[in-house]
């Protein structure tokens, strides 16, 4: 493989970034993603989730585990953080050799260990960064407390690249009620931008049947007695203002 470091690079607009993923993507070496996140060993997210979006877009993954939990499709059962200095030796140990053309965040499970990624990245300077701020579980298990919040919003927000948070953990960034429609969904989208992300993908995958029928395919099938099937994502930035992206369910 050619890996392609970081260092000494200026961070690049959410178009640019979006770019030059693509077009790695397109060559013939595989641009390399840097998660930093916990372990679900039910394989449903966390890194074995990432891992597995990565092998399937042709992308290189490598890991820092900050976390390991015991889970399943039933719950969180347990949680076990995983030192803030063996934390930042992966990510030196990654960064100082291969390099990464992305890095991106999931479960960070306390303010300790946000200010340690937060240290490294900066140090390593990487440009591309996607935060996805893990704070509440699809089993609706609470993965960060209000402290890890606060520092997540003031060392690693202002920095990304993105942010992707899904509906509940859109509300504990805002410090408000979950958007619970698609008008909702575009208010806090709107409103995350003023955390300090380049750009805002608010996940809508807990939208209430009667919205996520709205979306193309889902109406039609509701009203055939089927169950509804559409999605909506709301996506927000400086420049396109604030998106609907609607799709059908997989």
């Amino acid at each position: 493989f050619f890996f392609l470091p970081f260092r000494k690079m200026p961070r690049p607009s959410f178009r640019a970034a979006l770019s030059l993923l693509v077009s790695g993507v397109a060559g013939s070496a595989a641009p390399v993603m840097l998660t930093v996140a916990g372990s679900d060993s039910g394989g449903g997210a966390g890194i074995q989730a990432d891992l597995k979006a990565c092998e399937a877009l042709g992308v290189f993954g490598t890991t820092a585990l900050v976390a390991l939990t015991a889970q399943n499709t039933l719950g969180v059962h347990a949680v076990h953080p995983v030192p803030a200095a063996f934390v930042r030796a992966q990510i030196d140990a990654v960064l100082g050799d291969m390099g990464a053309h992305a890095v991106k965040t999931g479960m960070l499970p306390s303010e300790e260990a946000i200010a340690t990624v937060a240290e490294a990245l900066d140090e390593h300077a990487v440009a591309i960064r996607v935060i996805d701020p893990v704070i509440v579980a699809a089993s609706g298990d609470v993965l960060a407390g209000p402290a890890a919040v606060a520092a997540l919003k003031r060392l690693l927000l202002p920095t990304a690249t993105v942010l992707t948070p899904n509906m509940p953990e859109a509300g504990a960034l805002l410090g408000v009620a979950a958007p619970t429609s698609v008008e909702e969904m575009r208010a806090a989208a709107a409103a995350m931008l003023d955390l300090g992300p380049q750009a805002v993908l608010l996940k809508g995958g807990r939208l209430p049947a009667p919205e996520a029928e709205a979306a193309e395919g889902g109406a039609a099938e509701a009203a055939e007695g089927r169950a509804a099937v559409g999605m909506v994502d709301v996506y927000a930035d400086a420049e396109h203002g604030v998106v609907e992206l609607r799709y059908r369910r997989v």
